[in-house]
């Protein structure tokens, strides 16, 4: 089990509690930021397709909506990690990576929500977990879940859904290896949601 200096703040019921300068990382002390891996490899033939995808930012509550990396140690009780962070908000993180996987998978011209395309087809998705999960086990579970959905433009058509919920257990308490254990997780929904979005019947 991760001692308590190694988180930095608990929100519970809404609220911060207060009295936690004390966890804080010095101010001297480098904190390292960490990023996820996209999919490059799909273990099977995609199809190639002749529309442009524009994948967007996902949806995602205040406490997921972050640099911070959450864990849970008992529900409704969210907390951070304080000697580490994502390398951006953990949404637009997941996003960026989600249009490297697509960009590897050479099928589809696919850019992001901000960059002013007029696409054929929009992914919309909402990030509903994605934290550490410490249940009683002696190492966290990193959990990812995400539903998203291809939208039809411009008449705004749903034409394909999927939900994704991964949970793979870290090697151990260290940071790093909860990390890489959220990097395997993100690369399983990735590549699920690369083959269903291309393999959709428009």
């Amino acid at each position: 089990m991760i001692a308590r200096r190694d988180f930095v703040l608990m929100l519970g019921a809404g609220a911060a509690l207060a009295g936690c300068g004390g966890l804080l990382p010095k101010v001297n002390e480098p904190v390292p930021l960490y990023t996820l891996a996209a999919v490059t490899e799909f273990g099977q033939s995609l199809p190639k397709v002749d529309w442009q995808l524009v994948v967007g930012t996902p949806v995602a509550s205040a406490d997921l909506d972050t640099t911070r990396i959450a864990l849970t140690r008992s529900p409704g009780v969210v907390e951070y990690f304080a000697k580490g962070a994502w390398a951006d908000n953990a949404p637009v993180l997941l996003q960026t990576k989600l249009i490297e996987s697509f960009e590897a998978s050479g099928s589809v011209a696919v850019g992001r929500d901000a960059a002013g395309l007029r696409p054929d087809y929009v992914l919309q998705s909402e990030l509903r977990d994605f934290q550490a999960e410490f249940d009683g086990a002696q190492n966290p579970t990193a959990h990812l879940r995400l539903a998203a959905k291809l939208v039809r433009m411009p008449d705004r058509r749903i034409i394909a859904t999927v939900t994704i919920d991964q949970r793979v257990p870290a090697a151990g308490a260290s940071l790093s290896q909860i990390v890489d254990a959220f990097d395997r997780a993100a690369g399983e929904a990735f590549q699920e949601v690369v083959v269903k979005v291309l393999t959709a019947q428009p």
